[in-house]
């Protein structure tokens, strides 16, 4: 026989009430998460998945690099364009750390771009010439979008001349004259400016979800950085349209702007007097926080010890180096020098790639007729039988366009092609990645002239 079962002690009605406090509470927190997946859940999916694939992928990008067997008679030097200093009001990078950036980032050159002080661009200011086998070239970012390099050191130019004026001062000086973010209404017919930039990081970034930006970087900066901050890379349409309007009727350079500050970030430092200072990276003073015992406590558990006058914390979205990597500007030239540099740079012997993904540093594309041969930026008469020649140190789809319309397409490391007849001719080059086909190299056109 079986006895029945012994009485269970029913539990109290204060043990009921956590335990059912706890299951819901339980609930309510599995349901928060489950919204703020489903709410996140592209920002979560670049995390987890997109970001690591991607950097697998650069990473065999790079491992699978081939130099480039094919000679234009040039050497290929790497640098960025437009960049800043502590002489601008709104950045506090020195020279001596952007030469460190410069080693880091195996660049030969940088051209600078501050912004004018008291309205005057003194171009004794800066850094020129070689340090330490890394040539800085002095330049000014001013009013009408103008953007000189290389003025003579004794030169100092007004910000408020009347444009033409200024133009001719450039020039008359030893200078060249481009447009920054041309993206801009600009004056295209001032006739020293002979260069633009095709493609700016800043422009760029303008035109993004700010709050969506915010939300990838708080994710993914810290293991991601680059496939971060690569999400604010749109193609620029519109400014490769005006490029190739522009030179219809006479020669544009075209060029990439960095537009490095190392601005956007804050840092916080432990005062003299117990407090904790909070600036940006511009740089302004954010705020300044009284600490008491609580706050004094958390910020030793997490930075450290606290040090009157030591950084407590630092983040930075936008740092020189990486700004410097992102896109890269390659001149064609003889040596390193600002002459041979300015002298390239003037006659279009440059291309511009995206070095975050790939180095483009070798990539070629030459005409050739008989022993003769031009290179980007230059020019020959067309005859038949002309071969226009590209090699890449990457697998890639090259793009040609003549006179800003596509004409031909082909895949690998090279590509030889005949032309049809006289016209301005770049190559665009891309680079397949997971599931597209990423923008990576634009070059200056070839122009091939009409026979007398």
């Amino acid at each position: 026989m079986i006895s029945p079962p012994p009485n269970k002690r029913r539990p109290s009605k204060l043990r009921l009430f956590f335990r059912w406090t706890f299951r819901v509470a339980s609930l309510v927190v599995v349901l928060i998460l489950l919204i703020i997946g489903y709410a996140y859940r592209t920002d979560l999916y670049r995390r987890f998945v997109r970001f690591p694939r991607e950097a697998k992928a650069w990473a065999a990008l790079k491992a699978d690099r081939q130099e480039v067997t094919l000679d234009d008679g040039w050497t290929d030097y790497r640098g960025p364009i437009h960049n800043h200093s502590y002489i601008s009001h709104d950045s506090a990078v020195s020279f001596g750390e952007i030469l460190a950036t410069l080693k880091e980032t195996d660049c030969d050159f940088i051209f600078m771009a501050d912004h004018c002080v008291n309205n005057i661009a003194d171009f004794k200011c800066q850094w020129r010439g070689l340090k330490d086998g890394k040539l800085f070239v002095p330049g000014f970012e001013m009013n009408y979008g103008f953007m000189p390099f290389g003025v003579d050191s004794t030169v100092r130019l007004k910000n408020n001349d009347p444009p033409l004026e200024l133009a001719r001062q450039v020039v008359d000086n030893g200078g060249i004259l481009t447009y920054g973010h041309s993206e801009e209404q600009r004056d295209w017919t001032v006739p020293q400016v002979m260069g633009m930039d095709i493609y700016n990081t800043h422009a760029d970034a303008m035109d993004e979800d700010l709050d969506q930006l915010k939300i990838i970087l708080l994710l993914s900066l810290r293991s991601y950085p680059d496939q971060a901050f690569r999400m604010i890379f749109d193609t620029q349409h519109e400014q490769m349209k005006k490029w190739d309007r522009l030179n219809q009727d006479r020669k544009m350079v075209g060029f990439a702007s960095n537009d490095c500050h190392q601005n956007q970030g804050f840092k916080g430092y432990y005062t003299q007097d117990g407090k904790l200072r909070i600036d940006d990276t511009s740089p302004d003073t954010l705020a300044t926080v009284n600490l008491n015992f609580f706050t004094r406590t958390l910020l030793r558990l997490f930075p450290g010890p606290l040090e009157p006058g030591g950084e407590v914390f630092h983040v930075q979205l936008d740092p020189y180096q990486r700004m410097v990597r992102f896109v890269g500007n390659h001149i064609l030239a003889k040596e390193l020098t600002e002459e041979a540099l300015l002298e390239s740079f003037k006659q279009g012997r440059v291309f511009i790639s995206f070095d975050m993904l790939a180095d483009g540093r070798g990539f070629i594309w030459k005409a050739e007729k008989g022993e003769e041969h031009v290179v980007m930026g230059e020019s020959m008469t067309y005859e038949e039988g002309i071969t226009l020649r590209a090699a890449s140190p990457q697998a890639c789809r090259f793009i040609v366009l003549k006179d800003g319309n596509e004409v031909h397409r082909a895949e690998g490391r090279n590509f030889d092609w005949q032309p049809d007849g006289p016209g301005k001719y770049r190559v665009e080059a891309e680079l397949f990645v997971l599931d597209e086909w990423l923008p990576w190299v634009y070059t200056n056109p070839i122009e091939l002239l009409q026979k007398p």
